[in-house]
């Protein structure tokens, strides 16, 4: 289902304006205080409540207090809610976002499947119906022995819920655990008024040819997307030390964290992006363990340099023997 990078995508004159992501140590109300704010979103348990529908919390720590993750468009933003759908968007692209209750549907798998059918929905109706981008929260994602793993059954949900809504390929996509005890799936995504192109890795089995061994249902995402932006844009799914379809380097961190920039570096490949990540590159990192974020820290700073901006947070991948996964987006 992968498109090459070479595909064409619109013309110059119709392609939007890249969107414009950032970190940053704003309160939320100056944050949604800017009109052309297509998202604003917290992480932490602690973060005030606020009933604007760009606002989202996600219920994941760092070891320091996290910035806020603030999404800019080109243009002004309107915003509101459709049922348990929140919305924004700006004509070029849309945020949307919901919570699920896992025990209003029987759980995880329902509850996924109820998610992505809302989003498939909802798509058939946007003026922006091409996700580029999907991110998926559940808690004790690797609870549950073989097929009754959470993520297993999380991706038989999924895959029941999308039933072909998402076109001729998968949308980049994350899939964390979080440890809060609440069994509420929370979804969000990125959709745009123009399909983009899906990237594959050449050192990595495409996530949806995943062989029968890692569930009843393959994962379905490509490993990044490439925006359909005038300006270059790389939206690169959560990425971890896996070559082929195989998990590499067992208990040790920093050989996880070198095998996975070194796929983050294939992608770019892949893409043909000239440029390496640096400023224009912002990374979100989820560490398995709370003591090792400080670890992982110091080992991405000095192997990156301090232009690339990071947000690390504790987070639970989506299998047990690996200890850290990096996602981001790519200008250049």
């Amino acid at each position: 289902m992968a498109i090459s990078p070479a595909h064409a995508l619109e013309s110059d004159a119709t392609r939007p304006a890249p969107l414009r992501v950032e970190y940053a140590q704003v309160s939320i109300a100056a944050a949604l205080a800017d009109e052309t704010a297509l998202a604003v979103i917290g992480f932490g348990d602690t973060l005030q409540a606020h009933d604007d529908p760009r606002w989202l919390r996600v219920r994941l720590h760092s070891h320091t207090p996290a910035p806020l993750e603030i999404w800019r468009a080109a243009g002004r933003v309107v915003h509101g809610r459709d049922g348990d759908l929140a919305w924004a968007s700006d004509g070029d692209y849309a945020f949307v976002a919901l919570q699920v209750d896992e025990a209003a549907h029987g759980g995880i798998a329902n509850a996924a499947r109820h998610a992505y059918t809302t989003l498939a929905q909802w798509s058939r109706y946007a003026k922006t119906p091409h996700f580029l981008r999907i991110w998926n929260y559940l808690d004790a994602i690797n609870d549950g022995a073989g097929d009754a793993e959470r993520y297993r059954l999380f991706c038989a949900g999924r895959a029941t819920g999308m039933d072909g809504a998402f076109g001729s390929s998968y949308p980049a996509a994350t899939a964390i655990g979080s440890r809060d005890g609440r069994r509420a799936l929370q979804v969000y995504a990125l959709a745009a008024r123009v399909p983009g192109c899906a990237v594959e890795n050449p050192r990595q089995v495409n996530a949806w040819r995943y062989p029968r061994e890692y569930g009843p249902a393959a994962p379905g995402f490509a490993r990044a997307m490439l925006a359909p932006s005038a300006e270059s844009q790389l939206y690169i799914s959560g990425t971890a030390a896996i070559v082929g379809h195989v998990s590499h380097h067992p208990e040790d961190l920093a050989a996880q964290l070198d095998e996975t920039l070194a796929n983050l570096r294939s992608l770019l490949d892949a893409s043909g992006s000239p440029a390496p990540l640096g400023s224009h590159s912002p990374l979100k990192v989820y560490v398995r363990h709370q003591a090792d974020i400080a670890v992982v820290h110091g080992l991405l700073r000095s192997r990156l340099g301090d232009a690339v901006p990071l947000l690390l947070l504790q987070g639970d991948i989506c299998r047990r023997e690996l200890l850290l996964e990096i996602e981001g987006i790519h200008c250049g």
